[in-house]
């Protein structure tokens, strides 16, 4: 079985990247969706990631109350630096409920259907991993955007 610190690691590879990707854009880039359907922009994806990270593992896993309007995610905006904040927050208190999880325990909750989350009962173990493969789904994800993004800036200029 994996430790708390291999969990975390891999998590933080995942978050702070993202992180990264919105600190490397303006605050105009980051909000920016590419022109393809469904797109979200870097901002959204790591506001989304934020609310997956605090009610997963705040809520089901740690037994906090978390409100979380999750299709507001996929349309947030706004400047870079408060969301990078509110992700070292979000980062800190993930290490703690991580820590402190019992990982073959039930969720302290019942998710709603429409978060999308695996299609089975899950143990607080569980709940984390689905936090990991949020993180490094929209990482890739992000990854691509950016790239997008920075490639279009570059043929306006």
């Amino acid at each position: 079985m994996i430790t708390d610190d291999d969990y975390l690691y891999f998590v933080r590879r995942a978050l702070d990247g993202m992180s990264g990707i919105v600190a490397g854009l303006d605050d105009e880039l980051a909000n920016v969706r590419p022109p393809f359907p469904g797109a979200n922009s870097p901002y959204a994806l790591l506001t989304h990631c934020l609310g997956v990270v605090s009610y997963w593992a705040g809520t089901l896993v740690a037994g906090r109350e978390v409100a979380r309007d999750r299709d507001a995610e996929f349309t947030a905006s706004g400047p870079v630096r408060p969301l990078l904040e509110r992700a070292a927050a979000v980062r800190a208190g993930l290490a703690e409920d991580a820590r402190a999880a019992a990982p073959a325990d039930p969720l302290r909750g019942t998710p709603p259907p429409g978060f999308l989350g695996p299609d089975r009962e899950l143990t607080q173990g569980a709940a984390l991993l689905h936090v990991y493969e949020e993180l490094a789904q929209h990482h890739g994800q992000m990854e691509i955007i950016r790239d997008v993004i920075l490639a279009g800036a570059e043929a306006r200029a």
